[in-house]
């Protein structure tokens, strides 16, 4: 229930994409916000304010003269407890409304109206053309310069049948951005790698050795440092999940592969990365005789011979780089985690190590988290894994200072 509390705003202008508002409308509720939409004259064209009122449960407005309001001032009682007013989808027209402050019906005015720290986010949807056009990116500039948030826009087939820029964003992808919009921007300008979910190291062509990680909370803290503003790329064993909104991911399978690449990444970056992040469960060992073919049973029922050899330790060997960035570690384990997880930042040489107890952990949605540093350690409670990653993310931000 990120956005539990939450009121919202939810404005539609005229377009196509005013069917994706009705599902943004519905994720915003299961993420526990309050929803009251406003629409434009031209968003009634493409779908019902009846559809909108059985999705959000209020009545909908249209009219800046509407009396159900008691005194009238529907562009002024709408916004004064909310949290957030976000346009979806927002037409090149409504854009130059706010880009000039007219306030020629009811969502324009109530827009030109809001208090000042209220707030605005816009998700354009036109055709690629008119977000080409001139005008159109003199009056996205003026937005932004106004300090207004825009979601997207995204490539992508449009439904006029032209391909470009200007299809509206998904609603889970709006969904992400709003809620990144009310977590702090602690890491903003900030660049963060991470690794996460489990390594697989061949035994043959069909068999491994791989652990029980799921990669959830690695992927919670790529989505965290997201939200808190940075740019994140998170190096991923093979897991079930989806990347995060707005963080890129490298697919791997191997602890060599994941090694190689997260060097790669430290060695190629334009600029230097900030923030290395070790979340992945990598495996200690790999099969050093792993087979080109399949195994086969032995007649005489005995096992066949795996000799293994140690896997390199990235997250020491990013430590020990001469402009190494910030590197927080994770350690599972099974017992003794005070012991041994102290034992570990020192042996790999960390500023900060986050220790877990693995088999309460690995596949489920919640957590407990023990922070290591050079003063002792800190205890974050169980709690779900996002509400962690953000604790963690802020524990990081607070000792980049």
């Amino acid at each position: 229930m990120d956005l539990a509390g939450k009121k919202i705003v939810l404005g539609l202008t005229g377009g196509i994409a005013c069917y994706k508002a009705a599902e943004f409308a519905r994720a915003l509720i299961k993420a526990g916000a309050s929803v009251q939409v406003v629409m434009t004259a031209a968003a009634t064209h493409f779908i019902t304010p009846i559809t909108m009122q059985g999705l959000s449960g209020k009545p909908v407005f249209t009219d800046q003269w509407d009396a159900r309001i008691g005194n009238n001032m529907p562009h002024i009682d709408l916004t004064r407890d909310a949290d957030a007013i976000v346009i979806v989808p927002c037409s090149a027209d409504f854009i130059f409304k706010l880009a000039h402050g007219a306030c020629d019906d009811l969502l324009s005015t109530l827009c030109v109206a809001r208090p000042a720290t209220l707030p605005l986010l816009v998700a354009p949807a036109m055709n690629v053309e008119m977000w080409q056009n001139a005008a159109t990116q003199r009056n996205l500039a003026q937005l932004l310069a106004d300090g207004i948030q825009l979601l997207g826009p995204d490539a992508g087939e449009q439904a006029c049948g032209e391909v470009g820029m200007g299809r509206m964003l998904e609603a889970h992808e709006l969904l992400a951005e709003v809620i990144a919009s009310f977590q702090p921007k602690l890491l903003k300008g900030k660049r963060v790698l991470l690794t996460a979910g489990p390594t697989f190291e061949p035994i043959d062509p069909v068999r491994g050795i791989t652990n029980l990680s799921s990669g959830k909370m690695g992927y919670a803290v790529a989505r965290a440092a997201y939200e808190a503003g940075a740019e994140v790329t998170l190096v991923s064993g093979p897991t079930a999940l989806t990347a995060p909104y707005g963080v890129r991911r490298i697919s791997v399978q191997t602890a060599q592969q994941m090694h190689d690449i997260v060097l790669a990444q430290l060695a190629g970056a334009d600029e230097r990365t900030d923030v290395f992040v070790a979340v992945a469960a990598v495996a200690d060992w790999r099969v050093a005789n792993a087979s080109p073919q399949k195994l086969k049973k032995n007649a005489d029922g005995s096992a066949p011979a795996l000799v293994f050899e140690q896997n390199p330790d990235i997250l020491a060997t990013v430590a020990a780089l001469p402009k190494a960035p910030y590197c927080v570690g994770f350690a599972a384990e099974s017992e003794n985690l005070l012991q041994y997880g102290e034992a570990k930042r020192l042996r790999k040489n960390v500023p900060l190590l986050v220790g877990n107890i693995g088999h309460d952990t690995f596949g489920k949605d919640d957590n407990q988290l023990v922070l290591f540093d050079a003063s002792g350690h800190v205890d974050l409670p169980r709690a779900g894994k996002q509400q962690l990653a953000r604790q963690l993310i802020a524990a990081i931000a607070a000792r980049l200072v």
